[in-house]
């Protein structure tokens, strides 16, 4: 989901990639050697803005970094590639999965994220649905009365056999 432009947020560099992040949000990034709890600085930040307050860097921001908690350590999904050529023997599988690191962001430039939270308690209770009326229940109408069949003939009844195939010759 899109971020509102005009809320605090950062362009950070972890792993060769660039991550768009705001307080509160989690992304995943190519592994860190960190401990999951533990807490950490990304440093190279590309661009901050807060408001109408935006830097630009050259090539990164001096005195910012975004301070991140290390939710914990888990593999993305598993991607396969596969070649084939008929009737010339190449056959190639490869495959593999990344292995990631979960972040959570708690302060973008010394500026936490208090708000953001409190903006989205208050929106998960002003939209909250009403919960719907039920439907009036619709009369059921009486059940059909079972066909009569004579207990002696459902007895001696047996499936009907299939028809024998015919040989082609």
């Amino acid at each position: 989901m899109p971020k509102p432009d005009s809320s605090l947020s950062a362009v950070v560099v972890s792993g060769g990639k660039q991550y768009r992040v705001a307080p509160g949000d989690h992304i995943l990034v190519d592994r860190l050697a960190a401990e999951p709890g533990s807490s950490l600085k990304l440093d190279r930040v590309l661009l901050f803005t807060n408001g109408d307050d935006i830097r630009v860097g050259a090539p990164s921001v001096d005195g910012l970094d975004v301070e991140v908690k290390v939710l914990d350590h888990r593999r993305g999904p598993r991607i396969e590639t596969i070649r084939y050529k008929s009737k010339k023997r190449v056959r190639v599988h490869r495959g593999g999965r990344a292995d990631l690191t979960a972040l959570e962001i708690i302060a973008v430039g010394g500026v936490k994220g208090e708000a953001k939270k409190e903006a989205k308690a208050e929106a998960k209770t002003a939209t909250k649905a009403k919960p719907r009326a039920k439907a009036p229940k619709k009369e059921v109408a009486a059940p059909v009365a079972e066909l009569e069949v004579p207990e002696e003939k459902t007895a001696e009844t047996k499936p009907a056999k299939r028809a024998p195939r015919k040989k082609e010759s």
